[in-house]
């Protein structure tokens, strides 16, 4: 009986050759496609595309050959592509959906399938749900459909897309990137050997601005780096060469380039709570948009301050674009984002894109006129200094029903001296604390690990909120 597959925060991911395996990618295939065909949507056929993962390409085809078997017609993507740019393609197809190959910013031993719907953003939980029992059955009963690729490309039920040319028009409709090209600034990108590769120096070319790449090829192994993932320790590479180069600023994107990293000018990593917020008045101050905010539970109160400032709502989902996309879509919202780095701006797709967004904190920099460490003095001067970190801990299974059990049974009064308001139980624990600020445990959605987050207006306190979260799990 094949391994039981389960949706995360965002999709299916695990480890290749183990659970993640050609039959498993079909049987995922075949219970989106018997979804589809269920729904009166097999006939809008689907998307399918592939990061730069290990066997990704081919994986794809796997997926792509399920899709043909069941009458449904695949655009199979002609190169490996950034998620925001496959999610971008389905709209002008008018497609149903898209299935991405991608694990995003796991190990580099896992790969992952990803399942969007015709709004080009994360299916809706109650979607997922529907699909995965598909699966479930699919897999009991030994049931995959699928037609020889060759004979599929004859049949048109693979046709081979250009996903690029469409997301370059999008973006030239939500951008002038001229100014960033013609400021003369020193840029480094960091793609962290992913899909992202190429395209900053693609779309700034022609001017002035110099940009100096770094972990630009295709390595799925990832060499120095535990994963591609935008944070401190996975981009020293980017932070030593603004050093050593005397750059302005460090953009990076995570390996399928939906989610984006940014440093300063000094070489120091701006995290991804303050570019919420430098994103945010971007939008609102410096483009004078108005709309409301969303964000997930574990992204920043500097949101709620800036939307009070220039009156705009703030809706706060749960973790993962499965609850902010349809939440954007719900209410107009002007951007939704979250802690991971994870960012999708109204007039485009309720998506995560890294690539505008990178283009978005340039844009605030030539805009301004000031460089990455003064926009957060700025940020500061209106919110107030806020200091964020997250640890992550791995768990094996077996640990993981105590460890929970332990966090669930918890009651504390205060942490690090500040009283706790109030416990958010919606999807982990969430400590409010007497001054807004807040310690988060949760478990991951997508990998065996828990993580404990923390914002505060208090820098001393930041360590000790960390540590108390890993007390209560049992971890410290």
């Amino acid at each position: 009986m094949p391994s039981a597959i389960r949706f995360g925060t965002d999709g299916w991911r695990a480890k290749i050759a183990e659970d993640y395996t050609f039959e498993n990618v079909r049987y995922c295939t075949q219970g989106t496609a018997e979804y589809l065909q269920a729904s009166g949507l097999g006939r809008q056929g689907m998307v399918v595309g592939y990061d730069m993962r290990f066997l990704s390409e081919d994986f794809a085809m796997a997926a792509a050959e399920v899709l043909a078997g069941n009458g449904v017609r695949a655009y199979l993507a002609k190169v490996p592509a950034p998620t925001p740019v496959l999610s971008y393609a389905i709209l002008p197809l008018k497609a149903a959906g898209g299935i991405w190959i991608t694990a995003s910013h796991n190990p580099p031993s896992d790969n992952g399938f990803k399942l969007r719907s015709s709004y080009a953003g994360a299916a809706a939980p109650e979607t997922l749900t529907e699909v995965e029992n598909r699966i479930h059955a699919a897999q009991a009963e030994g049931r995959i459909q699928r037609m020889d690729y060759d004979r599929a490309l004859r049949e048109r039920l693979i046709q081979l897309v250009d996903v690029e040319e469409p997301y370059l028009e999008q973006l030239a409709r939500l951008i002038d990137v001229q100014p960033i090209a013609d400021a003369g600034l020193r840029l480094v990108a960091d793609p962290m050997w992913g899909v992202g590769q190429g395209w900053f120096p693609r779309l700034l070319a022609g001017g002035k601005t110099v940009i100096k790449e770094v972990n630009g090829a295709r390595n799925p192994l990832f060499p120095g780096m535990r994963r591609p993932e935008p944070i401190e320790e996975n981009l020293q590479t980017l932070l030593t060469t603004i050093r050593e180069w005397g750059a302005d600023a460090g953009v990076a994107a995570d390996g399928d380039a939906d989610r984006v990293g940014f440093a300063s000018e000094k070489g120091e990593f701006i995290d991804q709570l303050q570019v919420y917020a430098l994103l945010a008045y971007y939008l609102l101050e410096v483009r004078g948009l108005r709309g409301p905010l969303v964000r997930t539970i574990s992204s920043t109160i500097m949101a709620d301050k800036l939307a009070k400032r220039y009156g705009v709502p703030v809706y706060e989902t749960g973790v993962g674009f499965k609850y902010v996309a349809p939440k954007m879509l719900e209410v107009d919202a002007l951007m939704g984002g979250e802690e991971s780095g994870g960012f999708a701006f109204r007039g485009h797709i309720p998506e995560r894109d890294g690539i505008l967004a990178g283009l978005y904190l340039l844009d605030l920099m030539v805009k301004t006129g000031l460089k990455p460490s003064q926009l957060i003095e700025r940020l500061f001067s209106l919110v107030g200094p806020h200091y964020y970190d997250r640890v992550d801990r791995r768990m094996s299974p077996e640990d993981k029903p105590a460890v929970q059990a332990r966090v669930a049974a918890a009651r504390p009064e205060a942490l690090a001296g500040l009283r706790v308001r109030e416990v958010d139980d919606r999807e982990g624990y969430r400590y409010i604390l007497e001054n807004g600020d807040w310690v988060l445990i949760r478990f991951s959605g997508t990998e065996p690990v828990i993580r404990v987050y923390c914002e505060t207006t208090h820098e001393d306190k930041e360590q000790a909120l960390l540590a108390e979260g890993l007390r209560i799990a049992g971890l410290s």
